[in-house]
């Protein structure tokens, strides 16, 4: 009875730690990493049972790829799964395939850089890990830290959209490397980092 007893307390006692992990609370557990295809992604398409189907592209300009029988298909901006699944669509919606079973893989990943400019001890250009997260705070770390001069609760990301505008996030890394609570204007402790941003840390104001 006890034995029964101790198996159930150590089963509630993993569920809490599972559900505690999956919580999403950048304070508990890191954000898992969904890649979303993007230019220059080189991907493999297989289709099963249809080997002459297997095509190895890379995404153009325009986040396209060619495919047999159905041409042209959109999939940059989109996770594997979601890529899967509008070409399963279009081969099935084309009647070229009654059930098709597609499977998307990225066989070389496009180079993903960001910079980081301004108060830093080491300025310049960062590779940002593949198939991983990686924030602001990380990046400002990897960097070597901010200058005796900079101003860390200020720390600005400048986002190019798909469409052109220009999107600017404010970064409290005092505050996070310290513990403390953010402003509450964004999660300063989870934005994470995409290919392309421009990170810059500004000058104290003496």
């Amino acid at each position: 009875m006890k034995s029964t007893r101790l198996l159930v307390l150590v089963f509630a006692l993993f569920a809490s730690l599972s559900a505690f992990a999956q919580s999403g609370n950048p304070a508990d557990a890191k954000k898992a990493y969904i890649h979303k295809l993007q230019l220059a992604d080189r991907v493999r398409v297989d289709v099963y049972q249809e080997d002459e189907l297997t095509r190895l592209a890379r995404i153009d300009a325009r986040g396209m790829i060619n495919l047999p029988l159905i041409g042209e298909i959109a999939i940059g901006g989109l996770t594997v799964v979601e890529a899967q699944e509008i070409i399963q669509r279009a081969y099935r919606e084309g009647r070229f395939l009654r059930n098709p079973q597609v499977t998307v893989s990225v066989e070389e990943y496009a180079p993903r850089e960001v910079s980081i400019q301004g108060q830093i001890r080491s300025p310049g250009r960062y590779t940002l890990p593949i198939e991983s997260t990686f924030t602001v705070v990380e990046l400002v770390t990897k960097a070597g830290g901010i200058t005796d001069i900079g101003r860390g609760s200020a720390v600005t990301v400048t986002r190019v959209m798909p469409d052109g505008t220009k999107q600017v996030f404010t970064v409290d890394v005092d505050s996070v490397i310290k513990g403390r609570k953010n402003s509450g204007k964004i999660d300063d402790n989870t934005l994470l980092l995409l290919p392309g941003d421009i990170v810059y840390v500004p000058e104290r104001l003496i």
